[in-house]
């Protein structure tokens, strides 16, 4: 595989993981350039694992590292990209407080809203 072939395979993967709402920086800016190659080319493409089955994965560890602004972004795109509905959203934090804490989670509970208000609103303009 060449490296225009990699980062092409990853520009198409970032932009169907995140529904089109993630916009990556241009070629030549080294941390982009690795992610796309690797992360997105490499990692996301492998079909082991589902889609649904690796974002679950990782917005567990997301909500347990407390990062609430790239829980949204996550959350948002699974619900645009219909891998969770907003029930099974609210219950994988439930699910996630009992093993990450409530205080962690309880950080996440407005994030979670947003994201899904955000796609509901997506999904109406289209």
């Amino acid at each position: 595989m060449t490296e225009k072939t990699r980062r092409e395979i990853g520009l198409e993967t970032i932009k169907d993981v995140y529904a089109g709402d993630v916009v990556t920086p241009p070629e030549g800016y080294p941390f982009s350039d690795i992610m796309l190659e690797q992360l997105f080319a490499e990692l996301w493409t492998r079909d082991t694992l589902s889609m649904r089955d690796k974002r679950i994965l990782l917005l567990g560890i997301i909500a347990e590292k407390g990062e609430p602004t790239t829980f949204k972004i996550q959350v948002k795109a699974s619900l645009k990209r219909g891998e969770m509905t907003p029930e099974e959203a609210r219950e994988l934090l439930l699910f996630i407080a009992q093993y990450a804490g409530y205080p962690r989670a309880a950080g996440m509970l407005a994030p979670l809203e947003e994201a899904i208000a955000e796609a509901a609103a997506d999904k109406q303009a289209t």
